[in-house]
């Protein structure tokens, strides 16, 4: 199956995990990476413009972009990457086998309720996905990795600007 097969949330969520015997780990790694306990002024968002479902391994491409954007010119202490979203709906597939002689091994329609193949997040128009915290020296970069992040998602994105708080000056005496 195709991801945009997946693209546009229909239905109800399939998410009960006690109920679903073998289903997939998200294969999104890190939630949150660089500096975690660092003190930054800005915050950098990476906003979805529609309603879509993004699976699980477009949004660790999108993770695997902006982190190779951000640590090659800061390295691990310069940023905070923060992904908001995760992939809780399983997504199912009924599997068919459309070679020669594998007739006897259909079932058609016949208990289609499908096997447990990926993960997926539904995201709103408007949510946060991707957030990366900076200082101001490195604003312009924090914006080109979330935008080198967004061509790996499947809708359009807005890169936002947001400051956190003001530097803080030392005062030498």
């Amino acid at each position: 199956m195709k991801g945009r097969n997946y693209r546009t949330p229909r239905g109800q969520p399939y998410t009960r995990g006690e109920y679903i015997h073998g289903q997939p780990t998200p294969k999104i790694s890190r939630f949150v990476m660089g500096e975690t306990k660092g003190d930054f002024e800005y915050k950098v968002t990476l906003i979805a413009q529609a309603h879509v479902q993004v699976r699980h391994n477009a949004l660790e491409a999108a993770r695997i972009a902006a982190n190779k954007v951000l640590t090659d010119k800061l390295g691990e202490a310069g940023y905070m990457l923060h992904i908001r979203v995760y992939p809780h709906i399983v997504l199912r597939e009924n599997k068919m086998i459309a070679t020669a002689g594998a007739d006897r091994l259909q079932e058609g329609m016949r208990r289609a309720f499908g096997k447990p193949t990926s993960r997926a997040a539904r995201v709103r128009a408007g949510q946060e996905i991707i957030d990366v915290y900076v200082n101001e020296n490195n604003l312009k970069l924090a914006q080109e990795a979330l935008a080198e992040s967004s061509m790996k998602l499947p809708m359009p994105c807005r890169v936002v600007v947001e400051k956190i708080r003001e530097a803080t000056k030392q005062i030498e005496a």
